[in-house]
């Protein structure tokens, strides 16, 4: 696994071409990133117009590591709420950074309400 964990909000600068694209572009490879947050990855391009084969393509392109969200991920995520609950994240932000956790890694997001938590994980922003 490469050294840095991915929010959907930063895989979808550099699929859409978004602010902040180019530093997603220099560390995705191999990055890692929650199941939780590739279905939102999916989602979001649904929602935006694209076809199911389209989706799926672009979804697997990416050369991301896929991290299964196990009991334990679910567990630290949850948890997470009430630290978190006051900025707004939702259940995918959190399930971002528990696994940034579990990894020791920071997280790269376009999220800056991360940033002004303090969650013992390293939060850098896209833009």
């Amino acid at each position: 696994m490469a050294g840095v964990v991915l929010d959907a909000s930063a895989i979808l600068a550099r699929v859409l071409d978004e602010p902040g694209r180019e530093i997603v572009v220099a560390v995705i490879d191999g990055a890692s990133v929650s199941a939780v947050n590739l279905a939102e990855v999916a989602q979001r391009l649904i929602d935006l117009g694209g076809d199911d084969l389209g989706v799926t393509a672009t979804i697997r392109a990416l050369s991301c590591e896929v991290v299964g969200f196990d009991q334990e991920l679910a567990l630290q995520a949850g948890l997470l709420r009430r630290a978190t609950k006051a900025k707004g994240l939702s259940l995918g932000d959190r399930a971002c950074l528990a696994l940034g956790k579990r990894l020791g890694l920071p997280v790269y997001t376009a999220d800056r309400a991360w940033a002004e938590l303090d969650l013992g994980v390293e939060v850098v922003l896209i833009r």
